[in-house]
C-alpha cells in the first residue's frame, strides 16, 4: 500500500437501508464499513440482504490498487434503469478480504442510504 494510504474494514454496528426511487433494494444489520484514506466511508452488505432480483450485471469493471477488481450491477426500478449503481469485489486482494462478495451502492448515482434511520449525504 502507498505510504500514508490506509483501509480499515470493520463490522458496522448499525441497521442499513438502501432505497432507489422509493424501492428498498437492501436492508441489513450485518454490513461492514470500509474506511479508506481520502474517500467517503462505504457500507458493504451481504448479498443475501440485497434485492438481487432487481439487479442486472453489467460489463463494467474497475481496478483499485488497494482493493482489487470490482464488478458492477445496474438496478431497474419501475422501468427506470440506474446504471452501475452497485459494485462488489468478488475476489479482492488479501488486504481487502473483509469485503469479498459483499455489495456496495453508489449514493452519488441515486441510491439513498440510511444508517440507523438517519439519512446519509450522497
Amino acid at each position: 500500500m502507498t505510504s500514508g494510504h490506509q483501509i480499515t474494514i470493520t463490522p458496522a454496528s448499525a441497521h442499513i437501508e438502501v432505497i432507489v426511487d422509493g424501492e428498498k433494494l437492501a436492508e441489513s444489520s450485518r454490513a461492514v464499513i470500509l474506511e479508506e484514506t481520502g474517500l467517503p466511508a462505504r457500507y458493504y452488505l451481504p448479498r443475501e440482504d440485497v434485492r438481487t432480483d432487481l439487479l442486472r450485471p453489467t460489463a463494467t469493471q474497475s481496478t483499485c490498487p488497494y482493493k482489487g477488481q470490482a464488478a458492477y450491477w445496474s438496478a431497474e426500478v419501475d422501468g427506470q434503469v440506474h446504471e452501475d449503481i452497485v459494485w462488489s469485489y468478488e475476489s479482492p486482494i488479501p488486504e481487502a478480504a473483509g469485503i469479498a462478495g459483499l455489495m456496495c451502492f453508489w449514493t452519488e448515482r441515486g441510491a439513498s442510504l440510511t444508517v440507523d434511520g438517519a439519512a446519509q449525504p450522497a
